[in-house]
């Protein structure tokens, strides 16, 4: 079982995130267990949840005791109810319990925003628009929480500031204005350029510029119909700013092409995941 990630180090990872919480050593557990005793542990979910990370927390296992015997139960991406069995693992008592605060963690916090992702998903199912998460995530945990919001059924938005131009209200006002921001954009050769915009007056401008995605930032679902019949589908159009899980239907119902929302990542909460021991 491992745990393969486009640029995300896994091995790396799961040694910082060890040192982190064992420093010296799990000095209750090797106090309290014998060394050479050994335990089944069942992971289980709490919650009613979309399964996230389930590989990444076994690999914390398998980095303390390779021997262990690691039986997923689910998969990434299953939604499964309260009460399911997620994993049994197998092995040196003492590995186990060093590993699961760090294992618990992180597929919990993935599992959380993979569920969260799929509320959001559901609420729009239909309407043609697609989900977009955004660039709102933990510092050094970005790759993980875009695969989570990619489980839960997103997709991913930019992965940072290199892979696509976003002109935003500050550049714009830097610049002068949506058409200069967009045109100085275009001539420095950028394929994708996002620009911002607040009114429907500045659309024109915009894409005359060059703009090839509109983020058509916190407008109202009136608003953003005129936008998008403005915009006849010469570009993607994007909803934004302060969209929830109550608003976010009437929002896709306008007609925009993609609605992003930071809350998937900023918000979420960690799934309610426990690791349950019984000796051999």
């Amino acid at each position: 079982m491992t745990f393969m990630l486009d640029g995300f180090d896994t091995d790396r990872f799961v040694a910082a995130t060890l040192a982190e919480d064992v420093g010296a050593g799990d000095v209750t557990s090797a106090a309290v267990i014998p060394a050479d005793a050994r335990f089944v542990a069942v992971m289980d979910s709490r919650d009613a949840i979309t399964v996230c990370g389930l590989d990444l927390a076994a690999a914390f296992f398998a980095a303390l005791d390779p021997d262990a015997t690691i039986e997923p139960l689910v998969r990434d991406g299953d939604r499964v109810a309260a009460g399911t069995e997620l994993m049994r693992i197998t092995g040196n008592a003492r590995a186990l319990l060093t590993a699961e605060r760090s294992a618990l963690n992180t597929v919990q916090h993935l599992s959380g925003i993979a569920t969260l992702t799929a509320g959001y998903v559901d609420r729009i199912a239909g309407t043609g628009a697609t989900l977009l998460d955004t660039r709102k995530t933990i510092p050094g945990l970005r790759r993980l929480e875009k695969y989570a919001t990619r489980t839960g059924g997103a997709t991913n938005h930019r992965m940072g500031l290199w892979d696509a131009a976003m002109i935003k209200d500050n550049h714009v006002a830097i610049a002068g204005g949506v058409g200069p921001a967009a045109a100085r954009a275009k001539a420095a050769g950028i394929a994708t350029i996002i620009v911002e915009v607040d009114r429907v007056d500045q659309i024109p401008a915009a894409i005359e510029a060059g703009a090839t995605h509109l983020l058509l930032d916190n407008m109202p679902p009136p608003v953003l119909r005129e936008a998008v019949a403005l915009v006849a589908g010469r570009v993607p159009t994007e909803a934004s700013g302060g969209v929830t899980l109550e608003t976010i239907r009437a929002i896709a119902e306008t007609g925009v092409t993609f609605v992003s929302v930071g809350r998937i990542t900023q918000s979420a909460p960690a799934a309610d995941i426990g690791l349950d021991f019984a000796a051999l």
